[in-house]
């Protein structure tokens, strides 16, 4: 009798997952598809939305088709409001995310309207590294110089960490980064070097950098004097990282701030999809991290990939939710420093 049962049970789990498949496909076929990206066009978040929207609709059950549209404004805010208020709860449409947009509501309370732990989450692209790189004839050629003398950088948004992170470092560390913010992109930032307005960018990705800007390194006409994090990217064994602050409140702090580089390149959708559609999601962006053709154009772009799974990124988003109160209130002070514009 209990065979019986147990062949029953295990019958109506496959049939029922069948179904579920089913339901998927028959969602997704012939559908198109959209993808948001907070950011301006030309950027690295640009690239790596437009490169993943190539091929993972390969992946998804019904094989749609997909657009990708840019939704720049407020460090990706702007693109996360519309995702948790807006954009229909049905898995027809995804949406990249500047990494610093899971801490926003704890950080700018005032312009998410949105809660991190109930966004869908698809999975990242990589992990990330930000890095202090200044113009070869910056005054400032050491980390010790960033805490002696004013580096003028150029900046996005409040809200990416072209503007947070050394806001953070100013305020905690004692660093005198001159942050000059309203630059579209990182190209547009490297423009701004060359012409002389600023002397570099204080928190750039090394995805990025290595993507984007491995000619200017080679050619020696930027240096990287720093980096951020609690461990040394791998291939960045001499690039010192800066301090953490002497105290376990500081420690907590830009522990806070750094969350942002393990998202790295966040995927994710609405609040509240079905089931069975967010979990194909998931398999298809983690099929597409592993496809030979997207990892071919990936290489091609000189962008590295490291898959994280999307409940990689669900289980960092509640860790962030339990951050005291109190160390998240010091980082609001610190970035509420005000910062030119151009």
């Amino acid at each position: 009798m209990l065979k019986f049962i147990a062949f029953g049970l295990l019958t109506a789990a496959l049939v029922g997952d069948a179904s579920g498949q089913d339901e998927v496909a028959a969602f997704y076929k012939g559908r198109q598809m959209q993808l948001l990206v907070g950011s301006a066009a030309g950027g690295s978040y640009d690239l790596s939305a437009r490169i993943v929207a190539r091929h993972i609709v390969k992946h998804i059950p019904g094989n749609p088709s997909m657009v990708v549209q840019n939704v720049p404004g407020a460090g990706s805010l702007s693109l996360a409001n519309q995702i948790y208020n807006v954009a229909p709860r049905d898995g027809s449409v995804m949406a990249l995310a500047n990494n610093g947009m899971p801490t926003a509501p704890y950080l700018t309370p005032d312009q998410a309207r949105f809660v991190p732990t109930k966004f869908s989450w698809i999975g990242s692209s990589n992990r990330e590294t930000q890095i202090v790189i200044v113009w070869n004839t910056s005054p400032v050629r050491t980390m010790e110089d960033l805490f002696t003398q004013e580096v003028i950088v150029g900046g996005v948004s409040p809200g990416t960490a072209t503007v947070d992170y050394p806001l953070v470092t100013n305020s905690l560390l004692g660093t005198k980064f001159k942050i000059i913010s309203g630059y579209t992109t990182t190209p547009v930032v490297n423009v701004a070097m060359e012409r002389g307005e600023v002397h570099g960018d204080a928190a750039r990705g090394w995805i990025t950098a290595k993507a984007q800007d491995a000619q200017m390194i080679q050619e020696g006409k930027v240096r990287i004097i720093a980096q951020y994090g609690f461990r040394k990217a791998a291939d960045l064994p001499d690039v010192p990282l800066l301090p953490t602050g002497q105290t376990e409140a500081d420690r907590q702090a830009f522990a806070l701030l750094y969350a942002r580089q393990e998202y790295g390149r966040p995927f994710f959708a609405p609040p509240d999809l079905p089931t069975a559609r967010l979990a194909a999601l998931r398999t298809a962006f983690e099929d597409t991290l592993k496809d030979p053709e997207f990892l071919a154009e990936a290489r091609q772009s000189a962008w590295a990939t490291e898959f994280v799974s999307g409940a990689e990124l669900e289980a960092l988003t509640n860790r962030i939710a339990a951050t005291p109160p109190a160390v998240a209130e010091r980082l609001r002070q610190a970035l509420s420093s005000i910062v030119a514009t151009k």
